[in-house]
This record gives structure tokens, sequence and C-alpha cells, in this order.
């Protein structure tokens, strides 16, 4: 039979009873119930299985659901079967998302909260034929369904929908809570700065979200006699003093711990295996480039599940950012074009590695201040990951795959875009002349748009006011800001950067992926403004003398040498320096004949 994939879905059962392609995680349910902690807490990017493992969980445990026995066989966890006569359809289950509660203002945000509890409630409308119940209890589960509720009813509602399964069957409950951070996300997205209000009587939308989940988890989280086991999934991992405050046996499973490292993404075997089982065998290197590079806990090449996915089902249009498209993140760009992160992501997209501080409780209200927890969002949210822990809490990041490293390469061009009013049409001329040795052209246009972009890089005459003598800080401001208008080049060129080359360091190479094109090396240098009670021809002078010791230093190092290694021809080679002097840039290059 043909095998086929169902993209979007996550439902267990319909993909199972369908016969579409399951990628067995059913061990996770022991791993799961044996847990000695009664709630766990396991944060995964977006789109890596989450919501279908909830839903494999709660169609083994739900005693409702006697028939779903079928549905597990064949997979791992029908072999122990001791454990499967123990727990299989044992107890009630109540599995509830937020994913969708993502609105622009708290009154939105709690119709939503009243729809999805109301829509829940509605699922267990078999309890009011119960007599075990007495009038307030039909009555509050009532005015639940109409949403006739208050506010505070609608926070215990999780907590009383658990009490009333426990009276009914007479046995714990198992609660199951998925993407329980999208409400508090949207609602910082939407909150005016700071997002903690001055007015107590006045509160902020975000702090109407983190109160209201306050009481809706932890009414069921905390103290409920009829909770037996609980599983919150998510994103981020928010601080435990604005959602978590005194859970009493609660943990969290994030991605730096070795726990349940497998059961979130496809690992190399089940990657390797799928693409054999759908003839692809021999895209395997390609797959692994694309969509491979994460590790969670101690467990590497964690392949991204969604990518996987979607590339085999579409595998006729080729590699894509399957992953990348299917999300918003616009949160980690308005971080990512703040000042002070920019030379990390140059080495980043360098491929190197950056040691950063995990915070394993993210706290919004810190994240306005401090930038350096932008390294746990863009972790946590899989746009990095980890390589090894060096001490303590710091961890060496990198790009995973390639996938990622466009989305880095958007965002460069959005942060030069948007940020800084770049205009795409110039860059693109500007760049083009640069790659068919037109140097004058490219100096015009390389003027113009440092001329109509560089006042976001102020700090780089401030470093050079604030020094005696001339300093690499402000030069290695003019290397990302170089470096960032040529990404644009990327998928003509391999970009490198500050590499070995010969008997030095270059700055900046642009090796073309064909060989007939040129390849360009470029030096870097700055020197202090055009002082008052300086000569205009002396001025001059200083400039060229940069300019020849530029182009000097890439002749007598060689730092041309790996554009040779790269079978570019020497007449093929473009030497050019550039000299910044504040912002304006002089240009002068040397083409070897």
């Amino acid at each position: 039979m043909e095998k086929k994939l169902k993209i979007g879905r996550s439902d267990f059962e319909l993909i199972v009873k369908n016969g579409y392609y399951f990628v067995d995680k059913t061990m996770l349910i022991r791993d799961f119930y044996d847990n000695g902690n009664d709630i766990l807490l396991i944060p995964r990017p977006r789109r890596f299985g989450k919501t279908l493992n909830l839903s494999m969980i709660e169609h083994f445990f739900d005693i409702r659901k006697p028939e779903s026995k079928a549905l597990f066989s064949g997979f791992k966890i029908a072999q122990d079967k001791e454990f499967c006569a123990k727990h299989q359809n044992k107890y009630p289950v109540i599995n509830v998302s937020l994913k969708d509660v993502k609105e622009t203002d708290w009154v939105k945000c709690l119709y939503k909260f009243k729809t999805i509890i109301s829509n829940l409630y509605k699922s267990y409308r078999f309890l009011l034929k119960s007599e075990k119940f007495d009038k307030d209890e039909i009555d509050f589960f009532q005015n639940i369904v109409s949403k006739k509720a208050n506010e505070i009813d609608y926070k215990a509602g999780l907590v009383n929908l658990s009490k009333y399964l426990q009276i009914h069957f007479g046995q714990e409950v198992i609660i199951l809570v998925d993407e329980y951070d999208a409400p508090i996300i949207s609602a910082f997205n939407n909150t005016n700065s700071p997002i903690k209000s001055p007015d107590k009587e006045n509160k902020s939308y975000y702090e109407k979200v983190v109160n209201f989940m306050q009481g809706f988890l932890g009414s069921a989280y905390k103290g409920n006699k009829s909770l037996h086991k609980g599983m919150v999934t998510g994103v981020m991992r928010v601080g435990k003093e604005s959602i978590f405050s005194e859970w009493n046996n609660f943990d969290v499973f994030g991605i730096t711990m070795p726990y349940f490292c497998d059961s979130f993404g496809f690992t190399e075997a089940e990657t390797q295996k799928m693409l054999d089982d759908f003839n692809l065998s021999n895209k395997k290197e390609d797959v692994k480039q694309w969509y491979d590079g994460y590790k969670f806990g101690d467990v590497e090449n964690i392949y991204n599940p969604w990518s996987i996915v979607n590339y085999i089902t579409k595998n006729k249009a080729g590699f894509k950012p399957y992953w990348v498209n299917s999300g918003d993140y616009s949160l980690i760009k308005s971080r990512i074009v703040e000042v002070g992160v920019q030379e990390n992501i140059e080495h980043l997209i360098k491929g190197e590695t950056i040691e950063k501080e995990l915070h394993e409780n993210f706290v919004f209200q810190d994240f306005e201040a401090d930038t350096e927890l932008l390294w746990t969002l863009l972790t946590d949210n899989g746009y990095l990951t980890q390589v090894e822990e060096s001490d303590f809490d710091n961890h060496k990041l990198r790009i995973p795959n390639h996938e990622i490293k466009i989305v880095f390469r958007n965002i460069i061009k959005t942060w030069l875009n948007k940020e800084v009013k770049l205009k795409k049409d110039l860059l693109i001329s500007t760049t083009r002349s640069l790659i068919n040795n037109r140097i004058p052209e490219f100096e015009r246009g390389f003027r113009q748009l440092v001329g109509d972009t560089f006042s976001y890089y102020d700090t780089a005459e401030k470093t050079e006011k604030h020094s005696n003598t001339q300093t690499v800080h402000s030069e290695q401001i003019y290397h990302v800001y170089t470096l960032g208008l040529l990404a644009i080049l990327k998928d003509d060129y391999i970009i490198k950067s500050n590499k070995e080359s010969g008997e030095g360091r270059y700055d900046i190479m642009l090796i073309p992926k064909d060989k007939t094109k040129n390849g360009i090396v470029i030096e870097i240098k700055s020197i202090k403004k055009q002082k008052t009670s300086e000569k205009k021809e002396d001025f001059i002078c200083r400039v060229n003398k940069e300019i020849k010791k530029a182009l000097v230093q890439i002749e007598s190092n060689k730092y041309y040498s790996e554009l040779l290694e790269n079978d570019i021809k020497p007449e093929k080679i473009v030497k050019l320096a550039i000299v910044f002097v504040g912002k304006e840039p002089y240009i002068k290059a040397i083409k070897k004949n």
C-alpha cells in the first residue's frame, strides 16, 4: 500500500485510523507517567510534535475511549503489556489547547478563553445527566457552556471540570494543556511598554492575561485533589513567578535537559527511515543540511519534523524553508535589530558559535530591559541550538541548519531595509556593480547607501570620539554593516569574513559559486574625520595612505589565496580596499590581469 503523510493535522486517532505515516513516539506515554513529578512542563519549538503527542497521550489514557486500544497495536508501547493493562484507558483526561488565544486586547482575549472553555465543557455534556451533582454544580456547568459565567468562574473552569470528572468516574484526572504560552506571548506583543502598569487599578493587557492564567492553570495544578497527572507544553519557559508560583511537585524539562530528548522532533534514524520509505534515500545529505542540526539534551541530530513532512510531500518542488514560512517571528525580529547584538549575529551567520547564558525561567518583564534574554528566546523558539554546555548556565550556541540561516539572512535584510530605511533597488544595483568590477559605480552607490542609512551606526563615531587612538571597535562596526549589505549576494556567492587565508586574516571574501565570475577580497579600514585645522590635501593624503596600506596588506599577506584554492582564476580576483571616514567610504580596487 502506498504510504501517505498528513500535513497540519495533530489528531492521533485520525492519523492512525486512516493509515497515515506515523513516527512512533509512543514510549513518551510511559516516560511521562513514570516521571516522579506530578506536573511536567515540556517546552519545545513550534511544530515539533507537541500537539500530536498530547493527542496520543489522551487517547492512551482516556477512560472514555476503550476502543483506542486498537490504535496502539503495533506501536512500541503495546509491547509493555503490564503497563498497558494497568493504565490504558483507566483515567478521565482533559486535553485543552490555548494555541488560538492570540488576540490584540484583553476583551477579545477573554472572549476567546470563554469560547475555548465553553467548547471544552460541551464535550463533557454527558455529565449533566449524572445524578452525582447538585444544582449549584449543574448551574455552574450550564453557565460555562452558555458563556454566561463571569471571569472568576472561567478561571475555575479547569479545576471544576476535573472535580466533576473525578466524581463521575471515581478516578483522578489527567490534565493536558497545549501551547499554554500563546496567550502570554500575544499579550506581550500587544502591550505597550511597560508591561507592568504603575497603576494597580488599571492593569495592562499582559498583566490581565497573566492573572487569568495564574487562576486558570494554578487552580487546576496546585492543590487539586482531583489531579492524577499533568503535562503542559509550549514554546517558552515562562518564569515560575509569573505563572507557576508555588506549584507542588512540578518541574520544567527544557531543551537543554537530558529528558524527553527524542520525543519531539525526528531523530536521524527516524528521518532516514522516512526517506527510505518514500524513495528519497538519495536526498539524505541535502535533507540533513537543510533540516537537521538540533540538539535536545544529550541527543544530537534532531530534525525539524514540520519541514521533513512538508519536504517529503512536496519534494518535487525542492528544498524550501517550510518551517520558517509557517509562523510569525515578529517578537524575535523586533529584538534582533537592537544595538548590541549585531556582532553576535555576524558570528552566527559565519557558522561560528557564540557562548551565552540560557535562562531556565523566562520573565517577560525582564526582557524589556535585558537584551541578553534574546538568546534564550532564540534557542527556545528553534532559531538557535546548543552545541555544548560550557559552565553553569552558559551554552555554546549556533544556527542549526540552512533553513534557519535563511531566517537570519532575512532578518539582516529587514534590519537594513526597515530599521535603517535601506532602498532595495539601490542595494541590488550597488552589489551588482561590485561583482562586475565596476568599482566607480560601486563606490557611488555604496556612498549613497552609507549616507542614507548609517545614522544607525553612530556608535562607530562615538568609539572614535572617546579613544585617543584608532580602535578596532569602529572597524568592527563598519565590518558588520558591510557584511550585512553583502548578505543579499548569498545565493550566488559564499560570503566569508575574518578567516585565515595566506599569511593573515582577510576581512570579507566573496567566493563565486559560478567559477567564471569575479571573486572578491575586501579589506576594511577606518580613520578619523578631517579636523578643522587639517588641509584638504593632507586629509586626502591620509585617506590614500590608508587605502594603499589596505591593498598592500591584501597583496603581501596573500588574502586572495582561498580564491585561488577555489579555482578562481587570478584575472578574476578583485582586491578591494574600503576606508571609512565617519559615514563616508573611500574605495579603490586592484584587478590582477
